[in-house]
Formats: C-alpha cells, structure tokens, sequence
C-alpha cells in the first residue's frame, strides 16, 4: 500500500513534470490509500478549474482507492504529528493517516521533504 498525496494526485491529473513517475504508483489504483482530506483538496482543486462533470470523473476513479476517513485516532495522532514537525494540517491529517496504515507518503509537497516513510519526489 501506498499514500499519494493531493500534491501528487493534481500534478499527474495536470500531466506536470513529475506526471510520469506519479503514474508509477496510481497504476495499481487498489494498492493506493487516499484520506478524505485528499478527496477534498483534489476535487476542490479540479472543481475551481475545470467543469464539475471532469472533477467527478477523477472523484471516480479516487474512489476506486482504500478511503480513509478522518477518525478520532488519526485526528488526535495529527495532531501530535503537526506539533511535533510543524505541519499544516492537512499534511499532518496525510501524514498520521499513512502512520496508522503502516504506509509511505508519495509527495512533492515540501512539507514532508525529510520525514521518515516519505517518498519526495523532485524534479
């Protein structure tokens, strides 16, 4: 299992410059772990930018990932987690949810540069 992070989901959508090594790990879409919080931040994203029928194509296919609501356990965990590294929290929401499933974060995001379980990805 694998979690790839909003920063992730967007710049493959977007067909970035990381699009490609982004595929690697969306290929496989039942091997991915998506919190909640990175539903909404993708489709909120899409949504402001292209037509909602596009935004929920790609809800469509997130969904096809394990979603990993916002639990008590995970609320308070990133919690912890954003007092310890200082993360935002929505990083701190990605970053607790990937610790409770004993999985690392694929990220281009530099929040997470150097955090343990952490796959960066740059250009």
């Amino acid at each position: 299992m694998i979690l790839v992070d909003s920063f992730g989901w967007i710049e493959y959508l977007a067909e970035g410059q990381l699009a490609e090594r982004y595929e690697e790990y969306l290929t496989n879409l039942a091997e991915v772990i998506t919190p909640t919080i990175v539903l909404y931040e993708v489709y909120k994203k899409l949504r402001r930018e292209r037509r909602e029928e596009e935004a929920l194509l790609v809800v469509a296919q997130i969904m096809k990932t394990k979603i990993v609501p916002l639990s008590e356990e995970i609320a308070l965990l990133a919690a912890e987690i954003s007092l310890k590294y200082t993360l935002p929290m929505a990083d701190a929401i990605v970053y607790a949810t990937a610790t409770k499933e004993t999985c690392p974060v694929v990220t281009s995001d530099t929040h997470f540069k150097g955090l343990e379980d952490v796959i960066y990805l740059e250009a």
